[in-house]
């Protein structure tokens, strides 16, 4: 396992914590839990983006450097 692979899950694992987060926090009622709800999957949404950013420069790199 290279540092990619360790990257990649830990980003992996971050998105889905927050997404059960944002979910659970779906459920509850009032004004300041929209709004972490809409907190919460923003950031999941760059969470996301992190890992597929991750997932492609961890491609290009077992293709460039082998492995």
């Amino acid at each position: 396992m290279n540092v990619f692979d360790i990257l990649i899950l830990l980003a992996i694992a971050a998105v889905a914590i927050t997404l059960g987060f944002g979910i659970r926090s779906l459920y509850q009622e009032g004004p300041e839990a929209r709004s972490r709800s809409n907190k919460l999957m923003r950031l999941r949404v760059a969470l996301q983006a992190v890992a597929v950013v991750l997932l492609v420069v961890g491609m290009w790199w077992k293709s460039t450097h082998g492995a």
